[in-house]
């Protein structure tokens, strides 16, 4: 799955304290002339690490003699074993995963500045939007673009996606009837509310690059949010998670839901014949714009210089127009490679272009490590504006004192 979970503070601070020695077995094997293997650590959901494997088996029948390994993570036990392993001198070579763990890997000096670790060039391949700068450095190759919500749809109950949020209200609760809902969203975590922030006009940090969480589009963003879920609409059951929205779009009992193209496959495997649209246009009359991101490969900073060509040379390939595009439109995955982004078999996928115009509808989710507190504390608020234990205005306050309090901590 593209999404990151949230990374607490707590967690940051105690990994920048580590000087643990490595586990035995976990040091990557060398040679004279380079790696005999190059292992890799990485977050990938079953179908994406099946295609992966087929890279591997492609790049291995390129180069005899040279043997990847691929460990597979969650998001949150890859960074954590990642810290642990590459702060005793040890790892793999090579991690890939979401491009929200450079912060705390890049600010614990555990991943190279690949600016500065990769030919002269590369990273003139990709599309722009793909690229996260942080401290004046690039910290991944991504191979993929995307992690934007959508809205998905049942085309057996919506013909024709809405547009704007008069039609969505309207639809919704015509759809509404016969132990079916017209409606069903993860209420339950910040970053579905994200789109609804942005499409507000406001953003989880200021320009200057403090937490932005108490202001007008918070407490409006969490509002619309509310409504939508409100018994004064209908549209939704009165409790909606990740889990009970993915069910009943599933089983045919919500005609819509906000998700993003991890979960495209399962939807058309259980039989959904899935239509996807941007997120409709709010009442301000602003389109919900939601965050996105790019996944991708960092190199540990313990690889020694003679392993390093042989990495790279990996990496070059994984991040080619050849490893971008196989199973990519199966997958729903956008490159980010700009041949492959531009290959006829991306943009004439009906489905992958009206990804594609969503993804750039999107903003750039902070790679910071303090975003991970931002998740953190942005939580608890929208959980009690959902349950109706608060209103949206003290939540924003919550939020705002709650990060202060967290981002200080953390840089003490």
């Amino acid at each position: 799955m593209f999404r990151s979970l949230p990374f607490r503070a707590s967690h940051l601070i105690a990994c920048l304290m580590l000087c643990l020695v490595l586990a035995p077995g976990c040091a990557p094997k060398k040679s004279a002339t380079g790696p005999a293997k190059i292992v890799i650590w990485s977050q990938m959901d079953p179908e994406e690490r099946a295609r992966f494997e087929k890279n591997i088996a492609a790049y291995q029948a390129a180069h005899p003699g040279v043997t990847i390994e691929n460990v597979p993570y969650d998001t949150e036990n890859l960074r954590q074993q990642f810290q642990t392993a590459a702060a005793g001198g040890g790892g793999p070579q090579l991690i890939f995963g979401p491009s929200d763990q450079v912060g705390p890997l890049s600010l614990l000096e555990l991943i190279r500045p690949l600016d500065e670790t990769m030919p002269k060039g590369f990273f003139d391949r990709f599309v722009p939007q793909a690229l996260d700068t942080l401290n004046g450095h690039l910290w991944a190759a991504p191979d993929q673009v995307g992690n934007h919500l959508l809205l998905c749809y049942n085309k057996k109950l919506v013909p024709v996606p809405p547009a704007n949020a008069t039609e969505f209200l309207e639809m919704a609760k015509k759809l509404t009837k016969d132990g079916v809902y017209g409606f069903a969203m993860n209420v339950n975590e910040p970053y579905w509310l994200a789109p609804f922030l942005a499409g507000y006009d406001g953003w989880v940090f200021a320009a200057d690059g403090k937490p932005s969480l108490d202001t007008p589009a918070m407490r409006d963003a969490l509002g619309y949010v509310a409504l939508l879920k409100s018994k004064a609409t209908g549209i939704m059951p009165a409790e909606c998670d990740y889990q009970i929205a993915e069910t009943l779009f599933l089983e045919g009992k919500a005609a819509m839901i906000v998700n993003g193209p991890w979960s495209w496959a399962a939807y058309r495997k259980g039989g959904v014949d899935l239509g996807i649209a941007p997120l409709w246009v709010l009442p301000n009359g602003k389109h919900a714009m939601p965050m996105i991101a790019s996944k991708g490969y960092s190199i540990s900073v313990n690889v020694p210089k003679e392993q390093l060509d042989a990495v790279i040379d990996f990496v070059t390939f994984c991040t080619s127009p050849e490893a971008e595009l196989r199973d990519a439109v199966a997958l729903g995955v956008l490159p980010s490679h700009k041949d492959a982004w531009n290959a006829p078999e991306i943009t004439s996928d009906p489905t992958l272009k009206i990804s594609q115009d969503a993804f750039t509808m999107g903003r750039r989710m902070p790679v910071v490590p303090e975003m991970r507190v931002v998740w953190d504390v942005m939580r608890p608020g929208l959980q009690k504006v959902m349950n109706g234990s608060m209103s949206p205005a003290d939540a924003a306050k919550e939020m705002q004192a709650a990060a202060e309090q967290q981002i200080a901590g953390m840089k003490r």
